[in-house]
């Protein structure tokens, strides 16, 4: 389960990757934030991508955390356009038959995307200004 969503992150729709003999499932959700690193208050987050290469960097991560830590599956969903602080922007999830292994693919798989995907982030503040910002952390 790979998306960009244009609506709404129902991170509790990633549970459809779960199969019989899973016993660990791990998510990740990432919130925005009434703070920015810079400690200014954000009013919320606009994010854009290039949807076909993000789809492909999410099925390329998925495929290297089966290569790392086994039979593991993995969803991501991203959110793009404007989202108010408190909103979901991102939702990862990793099943496995143990919890080491979903821990560790979810782990990668966020990093990886943060690092890889087309996905751009853009602050605004509520003093009226905005800025661009590296969506490293």
């Amino acid at each position: 389960m790979f998306r960009i969503a244009r609506d709404a992150v129902d991170a509790r729709a990633l549970e459809a990757i779960l199969r019989d003999g899973d016993g660990g499932f791990v998510t990740f959700v990432g919130i925005v934030r009434g703070r920015g690193d810079d400690g200014r208050a954000v009013r919320g987050l606009s994010y854009e991508a290039y949807e076909p290469l993000a789809h492909a960097a999410f099925e390329e991560i998925a495929s290297e955390a089966r290569e790392r830590f086994g039979d593991v599956r993995i969803a991501i969903v991203h959110r793009i356009g404007d989202l108010l602080v408190g909103e979901i922007a991102v939702a990862v999830a990793a099943a496995a038959a143990h919890r080491a292994e979903a821990f560790a693919a979810c782990a990668y798989a966020v990093d990886e995307l943060k690092r890889r995907a087309p996905i751009w982030k853009k602050e605004a503040y509520l003093d009226g200004a905005s800025q661009w910002c590296e969506n490293l952390q």
